[in-house]
C-alpha cells in the first residue's frame, strides 16, 4: 500500500475529531472507500477465504490439539492480569 492510498489519520484531538465525525454524518466531509482502487474479484475473494477460514480449521485440528490451543489462550489471558 503507498502512501497516497492510505486512510488519512483521524484528529487526535477530541473537539477535532467530533467535528469530523459530524461533518461525515451530514455529509460535508466524505470518507474514502477502503476497497476504492483494489480489483474487485481479489477483495471477493478474500472476503470468501476469509468466512471460511476460522470455521475449516476448526474441523481440520483434532480434539486434542484444539483443547492444547485453548489452554494455551487461556494461560496467555490469565498471565496478563
Amino acid at each position: 500500500m503507498t502512501d497516497s492510498a492510505k486512510k488519512p489519520k483521524r484528529p487526535r484531538d477530541t473537539n477535532q475529531l467530533a467535528k469530523l465525525i459530524a461533518d461525515i454524518a451530514t455529509g460535508e466531509a466524505v470518507e474514502k472507500d477502503p476497497d476504492e482502487g483494489k480489483d474487485p474479484a481479489a477483495v471477493a475473494l478474500g472476503r470468501k477465504g476469509g468466512l471460511k477460514g476460522g470455521k475449516a480449521r476448526a474441523e481440520k485440528l483434532s480434539a486434542e490439539k484444539k483443547s492444547e490451543i485453548a489452554s494455551k489462550a487461556a494461560k496467555a489471558r490469565w498471565e496478563s492480569k
